[in-house]
């Protein structure tokens, strides 16, 4: 009897692990419908989906770098010199489904080079990504000394942002898209297992015939590649590559994934809670906004609601 009760006070807890994040998601959106102005409202609910799309695509990515066990923080770089080259290629006259396609192949290649780096030299992600950060930080600033690019294909603006189908804006349609290829790819694919079985006991997943490197490096490309579109849709959103669009987005992004109970050090994770993740800090920011509290307060009290929901659900 005792070790009946011991078992199901285990998965009681067990539960209470995986889901407490849920919790705090639905007890803090509901505080917000009772004493926002105006927040139950489908306006605000299609508002926030669009706003969060960006960082729910770039956590996609990055679910995956984090169950490996490594970090990814070149991805706000990353967004705003892909909208950077995007504007430029548009200046010269590429092709509007060209254009995309190279930009993200551009993201998927750094990707790449920052994988190889950190299973070939052995040099730590953090330290790796972070170089990548300054150098593509640098490099948006340069290649149009500061200045915006202007976007006039208004193709590319209603297939990135703008338009919608059947009503549906499409960043939400781009995020339920990308959700479900991610889920596919993790969690029903062979790929997905060798990703957890890395970051879980790398030793053990090479004696049984992972190639943990390649893994790894497969992990930042797809992290570059939702970077790289994240930033083409801050292009669309603003119909200008700017070089500071990104900036900060990575905080968000790692924030999110690791709400969404991803463990920092690896071997578990999930792309829906990691969106999930992304969504809870969008209505946290638009709720804490609506409100009508000053910025300032804004970052302390979204700071220590994700620090709350960090430390209840660590791994």
């Amino acid at each position: 009897m005792t070790q009946k009760t011991s078992a199901f006070a285990g998965r009681v807890t067990s539960f209470a692990r995986n889901h407490i994040t849920y919790a705090i998601f639905v007890l803090i959106t509901l505080y917000f419908i009772m004493f926002a102005p105006h927040f139950a409202s489908l306006t605000t609910a299609t508002a926030v989906l669009r706003i969060t799309a960006i960082v729910s695509i770039m956590a996609i990515g990055m679910t995956f770098v984090i169950i490996c066990g490594e970090i990814d923080l070149s991805v706000g770089s990353m967004a705003s010199f892909s909208g950077m080259m995007l504007a430029m290629l548009y200046e010269r006259d590429v092709p509007t489904f060209l254009a995309p396609l190279l930009v993200l192949l551009l993201g998927g290649t750094v990707g790449a080079v920052s994988g190889i780096l950190v299973t070939r030299l052995r040099i730590p992600s953090f330290l790796v990504t972070l170089g990548m950060l300054s150098i593509f930080s640098g490099l948006a600033l340069t290649v149009t000394d500061t200045r915006p690019v202007p976007i006039l294909d208004d193709d590319f603006s209603a297939i990135f942002w703008n338009g919608s189908i059947f009503g549906v804006p499409a960043p939400i349609l781009w995020t339920v898209a990308l959700t479900i290829g991610g889920y596919y790819l993790l969690h029903q694919m062979a790929f997905g297992r060798r990703v957890f079985a890395t970051g879980g006991n790398p030793v053990a997943a090479q004696f049984s015939g992972v190639r943990t490197n390649g893994v790894k490096i497969a992990a930042f490309v797809l992290s570059g590649m939702t970077a790289a579109l994240a930033g083409m849709m801050l292009a669309a959103r603003s119909t200008a590559g700017n070089p500071s669009l990104g900036a900060g987005l990575e905080l968000d992004v790692i924030a999110a994934v690791i709400i969404g109970g991803t463990s920092l050090f690896g071997g578990y994770g999930s792309i829906v809670s990691s969106v999930v993740g992304a969504i809870f800090i969008g209505i946290l920011g638009f709720g804490l906004l609506v409100m009508g509290l000053s910025t300032s307060i804004q970052e302390v009290i979204k700071g220590a609601i994700i620090i709350l929901a960090v430390s209840v659900n660590r791994r």
